[in-house]
């Protein structure tokens, strides 16, 4: 029998400096680890703020990360990266992407959730892991993690399991939304996308735009690092 997915960790954080090689920043992206039950509004958990306006929202109200993930970028590239490293605020256990579609209703704890969206890996994840071609890993490897959107607040806590409750659109999970923006463009699948009930308004106007300009669309650039 499989083993049911579960939150392995959660984290939360504010604002914070940070001084590298680099110089200081400014990032939410350290986030701790919190032991206990989590208060989970429509805005997110309690206790976690983004730094930058263009993050969170509510259609990104919890960042999502796999263990899966980290156990793969362990083995595949030697890293030594563990919960927590890519700045989530939920880790989970024994669950793969593909097994996670967008429009999914998800039970944790006693909060209510909704899959939105992919993450877009960014420049901070790269700076706060140590790998300048992150993003471009991310990409060609089909690794990003996803967005969950609050329909229900409620508490959660570290074990609590991932129950689906309804799954809207079977054919978008998130390692085909990323694979049709990022990697092979799909231009029947870009319209679909349009249609996915719980799909982030957002990523239904990108899929639109690259359908009317697949060269000239940011995503183009993603598989190469963004340059």
């Amino acid at each position: 029998m499989t083993k049911p997915a579960t939150i392995q960790a959660v984290f939360t954080g504010q604002p914070k400096s940070i001084t590298d090689k680099r110089g200081t920043w400014t990032s939410s992206i350290f986030r701790d680890r919190v032991d206990g039950p989590v208060r989970v509004s429509l805005r997110g958990l309690a206790g976690d703020k983004v730094a930058q306006p263009y993050h969170g929202g509510p259609g990104a109200a919890l960042c999502v990360h796999l263990t899966d993930h980290y156990a793969f970028w362990n083995t595949r590239y030697n890293m030594n990266l563990e919960a927590g490293n890519v700045g989530e605020n939920l880790t989970l256990d024994d669950l793969a992407e593909d097994q996670v579609c967008v429009g999914d209703r998800v039970r944790l704890g006693t909060a209510l959730a909704q899959v939105s969206g992919p993450r877009i890996p960014c420049a901070n994840q790269a700076r706060r892991i140590g790998r300048p071609d992150w993003i471009k890993l991310t990409i060609q490897e089909n690794r990003t993690g996803f967005y969950l959107r609050v329909l229900e607040p409620g508490t959660l806590q570290p074990a609590d399991p991932w129950i689906i409750e309804e799954r809207l659109n079977p054919e978008g999970s998130i390692p085909a939304i990323n694979r049709c923006m990022y990697l092979k463009f799909d231009p029947d699948y870009a319209r679909r996308m349009q249609e996915m009930s719980g799909l982030e308004s957002w990523w239904k106007d990108q899929a639109r735009e690259k359908i009317e300009d697949r060269t000239g669309h940011w995503t183009s650039t993603m598989k190469n690092g963004g340059d």
